[in-house]
């Protein structure tokens, strides 16, 4: 019984760091769990949650509001939340290579692959003039070094003057619609990741397009894992994704559950997470 409390115990903590590091409104903390928790045992479940929160951390600056400024870019979605903690859980699938990022929105992701899964080079892209400053500030914010702004990032692979435990990071523009066979070819990387961008018809057919251009442009490289994480919020949608990818000929599988949760996104929320084959 006492290895029983203790887990739930620390399952509660845990709730309690989650909320309080994602800035999350007080009302939305498990008050009920721990008023009947505290009422059955001592008080050092209390001191604990008072203590600084263990483990490392994101931060961002992000908006309050789910639509601003024309973009749903500068805030964080559930899929984006789900895609790190997936990646926390694999974290071969990213050391030392080279991650593009597609559409990366306020950074969350990749910001955490950067700090616990070692890449040796990560691009963020997105298409939006204030996305990119907010991902920028972002990016210093949590203490990475930025590389100068260019189309494409740098040579790969180049010899890297950084620390070894730092990535070199790159922030560029990409829209879907117009980026090119050579823009695209020039990133050359080894890992594509995407999360939370099938959120309508015109989306999945510009990301198709995209990624099957990458896929043409491989030449005599392997071709890269391309993992894309998103919630079901619309079946047809997802259904539209996978039908599209079936006439560019990219195949792909649903890549295993990760265990642990780390995020305070929605519970009842749907995610999948596609594995395609370039």
């Amino acid at each position: 019984m006492a290895l029983e409390e203790s887990v739930e115990a620390s399952r509660l903590l845990q709730s309690f760091e989650r909320r309080f590091l994602a800035a999350r409104a007080l009302r939305s903390f498990p008050w009920q769990s721990l008023e009947e928790k505290l009422r059955d045992s001592s008080s050092e479940l209390l001191l604990d949650i008072l203590q600084k929160p263990s483990g490392d951390s994101v931060t961002l600056s992000e908006s309050s509001a789910i639509v601003s400024h024309g973009t749903t870019g500068l805030v964080t979605w559930n899929a984006a939340l789900y895609l790190a903690e997936w990646a926390i859980e694999n974290p071969a699938t990213f050391t030392h290579r080279t991650v593009l990022e597609l559409g990366s929105g306020a950074g969350l992701t990749g910001l955490t692959i950067c700090k616990m899964c070692h890449p040796r080079a990560y691009v963020f892209s997105d298409c939006h003039s204030l996305v990119l400053e907010q991902l920028r500030g972002n990016i210093l914010l949590n203490g990475l070094l930025l590389e100068s702004d260019a189309t494409t990032p740098v040579q790969h692979p180049g010899h890297n003057t950084h620390n070894a435990e730092s990535p070199r990071v790159t922030v560029t523009q990409l829209d879907w619609d117009i980026v090119t066979a050579p823009q695209l070819s020039a990133f050359q990387p080894d890992v594509i990741i995407a999360a939370d961008v099938l959120y309508c018809p015109e989306t999945v057919l510009s990301l198709v397009r995209v990624l099957q251009t990458l896929s043409a442009c491989q030449k005599d490289r392997q071709a890269p894992d391309a993992y894309i994480a998103f919630t079901i919020r619309n079946p047809e949608t997802c259904w539209l994704f996978t039908t599209e990818l079936g006439k560019a000929g990219i195949s792909w599988e649903a890549a295993p559950r990760h265990n642990q949760k780390l995020f305070p996104y929605e519970e009842h929320s749907e995610m999948e997470i596609l594995k395609l084959m370039l």
